[in-house]
């Protein structure tokens, strides 16, 4: 990050009263006043409930010159478009207005946040979910079709099989504007797109869950645990290195 974007943002927050009037905790989630640079990001301060895998982080995007809100759902982040203004006042209100909305619908489900085409498509009442098991291949169900996850572009998320000690996950969406699922994986939070699970109906996307998701899940945790080993060697053989360098000759 440019030294004069990181000048504009602290003088900005800088005796920020909003920030300051803040509670410690809020509906469940706990407050870090943050004000560091992540890449071309300047996190301002962060809400987050580490059991629930969630959080929420106002920053500054360099690339667009924007202040923008940043959401975590287990391994997924996303930007909630309405908070996105380039003008810190208008920030602020946006904030004042609208942020506590936005854990409380965090800290518990909100069925009013579902959209009417999803709803038409029975995805909350779909009788397949109840069969879905809890754990499977060693992932946790996180997220269920009876409480879905609205991000961006219409999408949401209806089915998360997630491991946190691995980072990865498997991950089917329903997008309203194509009228289709879809999935995606994350291996140590990289993306990963296969077309298995594409799908127009919920008893297509039934079949197709039937015949791949065990497979996937396999797939998944095997190539996770292949990179964790390599990452042990790797930290191993750096450390060897090391202590051979500390050695006097």
């Amino acid at each position: 990050m440019k030294d004069e974007t990181r000048d504009r943002v602290e003088a900005d927050i800088k005796d920020w009263a909003y920030l300051r009037e803040l509670p410690d905790t809020w509906h469940g989630f706990t407050l870090q006043r943050l004000a560091l640079v992540a890449g071309d990001c300047y996190d301002i301060y962060r809400y987050e409930n580490e059991e629930l895998h969630k959080s929420v982080t106002a920053y500054f995007h360099e690339e667009t010159h924007e202040y923008k809100l940043r959401v975590k759902i287990g391994l997924i982040e996303f930007c909630r478009i309405e908070f996105i203004t380039a003008k810190f006042d208008v920030f602020e209100a946006l904030l004042r207005a609208q942020f506590e909305t936005v854990l409380a619908g965090l800290a518990q489900f909100d069925p009013a946040s579902i959209g009417s085409i999803v709803r038409d498509k029975k995805i909350m009442t779909w009788e397949a979910a109840k069969e879905l098991p809890e754990t499977l291949e060693g992932f946790t169900l996180y997220i269920r079709p009876a409480e879905p996850v609205k991000i961006n572009n219409g999408s949401y998320i209806v089915i998360d099989y997630v491991d946190f000690t691995l980072e990865s996950s498997v991950t089917v969406y329903y997008n309203i504007y194509r009228d289709e699922f879809f999935s995606e994986a994350r291996i140590w939070n990289i993306p990963d797109v296969n077309y298995d699970f594409d799908s127009g109906t919920l008893s297509e996307l039934e079949e197709r869950l039937q015949t791949y998701l065990v497979p996937r899940l396999q797939e998944v945790r095997m190539r996770a645990e292949e990179e964790a080993a390599a990452r042990r060697k790797k930290a191993e053989a750096k450390q060897q290195n090391e202590e051979a360098e500390e050695q006097p000759s």
